[in-house]
């Protein structure tokens, strides 16, 4: 499932879109900057001193050039690096890369911090200085790789996890992969916040909303809506609602007790419980309820049409011309050979079967013992074609007592066309055994035939009646949850067994 996904396209996408983000507030800070002096981390610095300050030379081109370098270093980390250390042959080179991609980051951060805090060769001395900014820019470089290899260790173990899950759970496959797709565009939003050196308390109390709402879809597409169905929008709100509220107490507690902010605390609860309650948890309702319309209308349309598709197969194969020829020419020679008494059961059965294929054939159901009989009158007629060979067994089991039950038609002579068509032959010992059970309201079906090699020139090799996968769509189609079909083949014998529950009324 996840391996599905186009992360790399997505993952290129973002960080460009990030990118491009940073350059346009810094474009935008270049407009402003005309009209009133724009906030830098080290502009009061060079007022301070007493020193000429320019927005673009101190500021604007080396934040360009940081962003720029950053840009690529996630590029080259994320496309170059780690795919060659995954890859044996090539993992020298990946290797290889971390030290020259940290001697790049830190080449460019002493260089653009020059620009940034120019102040110090003012104030300090140039040794001091250029010690400083390499040292600092050293540590800056290593964090940024740091923050690298923590988003593509957090991304593979998120990939794990929700695989796993999608394993488990097909039915939530599509829930995972959004839930990972959004975590990795929220990991590597973090990364650049954190690489960009723009962690502020708001900022961090965004993330945090963004994340529980991540969380939260997961959940609701999971269990929340599900649960919640019966009792409707109010209920899965009162759920969420209680989630908010406990997710606030435990933060509650921990900023009393470890980070005593409390204040900062309150406004990130407080707005975190209204935009999930009154934003977040409405939209995964309208999401949920519009997926499971068209989840129920595609499932529908499957059904139509894998029922169409059925019948039309099951149709074009009910008057199968190789039987009736054989019928015909067992009727013609049994009638040249003794008096028309057997010619005449053949020709009756023969119409019994004609009339049921043509009457009853087409409603849903039929009397269990009406599909009984038409299989009866066709075993019947294959008796009369193959009653001259010895070395031929037919045997029956059928119960009598049916009790009322109805059946879809047609749904049992399959199997025994099978075992007639593929289990006799005139010049070797065969044998086709059928039994027919009911027991508490559910069919016990089983079929058992000899199995014998093809011969090149047989037109009848490669087919197999309207096939067992016809058959076994039919069941899923007309008696889902409610069937059992198992096929078994050996060298000598092929069995069928099939179990239905049936009904006592149409």
């Amino acid at each position: 499932m996840l391996e599905k996904i186009d992360l790399k396209r997505t993952e290129f996408w973002g960080a460009t879109v990030l990118y491009a983000f940073a350059l346009i507030l810094l474009l935008i800070d270049v407009s402003n900057s005309n009209m009133v002096p724009v906030w830098t981390p080290y502009r009061q610095f060079f007022w301070e001193n007493h020193l000429h300050y320019s927005y673009s030379k101190n500021y604007f081109f080396p934040q360009v050039a940081r962003l720029t370098g950053y840009y690529g270093a996630f590029l080259l980390w994320n496309f170059v690096t780690i795919p060659c250390m995954l890859v044996r042959r090539r993992m020298i080179w990946g290797i290889l890369l971390i030290p020259l991609l940290l001697g790049a980051l830190w080449l460019l951060l002493t260089v653009t911090d020059t620009w940034l805090r120019r102040y110090l060769f003012e104030i300090k001395t140039a040794d001091y200085a250029h010690n400083l900014m390499i040292k600092q820019s050293l540590v800056t470089a290593v964090w940024a790789l740091i923050a690298l290899a923590g988003y593509t260790f957090a991304k593979r173990i998120i990939a794990n996890v929700l695989t796993r899950i999608a394993q488990l759970l097909p039915q939530y496959s599509a829930v995972a992969q959004n839930v990972f797709l959004a975590l990795v565009v929220w990991g590597a939003v973090g990364v650049g916040i954190v690489i960009f050196r723009t962690v502020t308390m708001p900022i961090l109390q965004g993330m945090g909303i963004v994340l529980f709402s991540i969380l939260l879809y997961g959940l609701s597409f999971t269990i929340l809506i599900e649960d919640a169905l019966k009792k409707g929008v109010w209920g899965y709100l009162l759920r969420i609602a209680g989630i908010c509220v406990g997710v606030g107490l435990l933060l509650f507690v921990v900023a009393g007790t470890g980070w005593r902010q409390r204040e900062a605390m309150w406004v990130t609860v407080t707005a975190n419980g209204f935009f999930q309650v009154f934003i977040c948890a409405p939209l995964y309702w309208l999401i949920y309820q519009r997926n499971l319309t068209m989840r129920r209308q595609l499932t529908s349309l499957q059904t139509a049409l894998g029922s169409s598709s059925a019948n039309l197969d099951f149709l074009r194969s009910q008057i199968n011309p190789h039987f009736l020829f054989n019928a015909l020419n067992t009727l013609y020679g049994t009638a040249l050979q003794e008096s028309a008494e057997r010619t005449g059961e053949g020709i009756q059965r023969l119409g019994d079967m004609m009339r049921f294929m043509l009457r009853e054939n087409t409603q849903d159901k039929i009397l269990l013992a009406r599909e009984i009989e038409y299989l009866q009158n066709y075993v019947a007629l294959q008796t009369l074609r193959i009653q001259s060979s010895p070395d031929i067994t037919i045997s029956q089991h059928i119960e009598e007592d049916l009790n009322g039950l109805y059946i879809a038609p047609m749904l049992l002579i399959p199997f025994v066309e099978n075992a007639f068509k593929h289990g006799i032959s005139l010049r070797k010992p065969s044998q086709v055994v059928i039994s027919l059970q009911i027991r508490e309201g559910t069919l016990y079906f089983d079929v058992r035939n000899t199995v014998h090699e093809k011969q090149d020139h047989d037109i009848e090799a490669d087919k197999n009646g309207i096939g067992l996968e016809n058959v076994r769509l039919r069941l899923q189609l007309l008696y889902p949850q409610k069937h059992e079909l198992v096929v078994r083949q050996t060298t000598l014998e092929f069995f069928v067994h099939v179990t239905v529950q049936l009904t006592e009324k149409v």
